[in-house]
């Protein structure tokens, strides 16, 4: 089985480079599904319904999100409605939407990092006791890891090397070079990357950025212009296992 995480979608030249790009990729990888945390997708930060619908429109079979999910009180009923959409495991049982899905005979997960990024339940216990309900099932398990820091994804991914089929990063927008297969068979990368202009500050106005880290004054930053970066790990799986065959980084550039 071979599984397409898409990096943090940035806005709307983050959309519109996901329509442009995955069709063709499909086809030309064979993908079998297609996951992409849309949690910027809304303006560069949050995502709505109507954003949402138009990743799922544009190919997308399951949107993963994190720490921003909340930006958008529409998005919260929606979150109950569109299984599809998922926020992260670890935020508090009784919040709406949920944490993971199975889809085409994989079992997709959400999780937020505690580190430098917010408060939540422990993610590690989150996915051990979300483990537990599936530990007579093999199928394939990717891990939506959306965290800040690099030691939090590093242990994540050791904690479940041979129990899923890939922990996959996002959150910083910064593609890493560590595309590997631990030990025990399960497919991990820092970071993802993202989907968004490549003139700017982590999909951000550079001066929007700039001003604000000057004056230290809390403002809405603005998305980035030009040319898109498209960021993305292919993962393949072993359906009867589990275990990954293959991990590949995809970068492309959109006009």
């Amino acid at each position: 089985m071979k599984i397409l995480a898409v990096g943090d979608i940035i806005g709307k030249p983050g959309r519109k480079a996901v329509k442009e790009i995955l069709p063709a990729l499909r086809r030309e990888y064979s993908i079998d599904l297609i996951v992409g945390n849309g949690e910027n997708a809304a303006g560069g930060l949050g995502l709505t319904p109507s954003t949402a619908q138009e990743l799922f429109d544009s190919g997308i079979d399951v949107i993963t999100t994190g720490n921003h999910v909340w930006a958008y009180k529409e998005i919260i009923p929606y979150l109950d409605s569109e299984p599809a959409l998922l926020r992260p495991l670890n935020y508090p049982p009784a919040n709406p939407g949920r944490g993971y899905l199975l889809k085409k005979n994989a079992l997709i997960v959400n999780l937020v990092g505690r580190v430098f990024i917010g408060h939540s339940d422990c993610p590690f216990r989150a996915m051990d006791q979300l483990l537990a309900e599936f530990e007579h099932k093999s199928m394939p398990i990717i891990v939506d890891f959306h965290a800040e820091a690099t030691s939090e994804k590093v242990a994540m991914g050791r904690y479940l090397d041979g129990r899923v089929s890939a922990v996959l990063g996002t959150h910083t927008h910064v593609g890493t070079i560590d595309a590997q297969i631990l030990p025990g068979g399960t497919a991990y990368v820092t970071d993802i990357g993202m989907v968004g202009p490549i003139d700017s500050v982590i999909g951000d106005d550079p001066n929007s950025v700039i001003n604000r880290f000057l004056t230290q004054i809390p403002s809405r930053l603005s998305v980035g212009k030009g040319k898109v970066n498209f960021d993305a790990i292919l993962v393949e799986v072993d359906k009867n296992t589990g275990k990954a065959l293959d991990i590949k980084r995809i970068q492309k550039l959109v006009d």
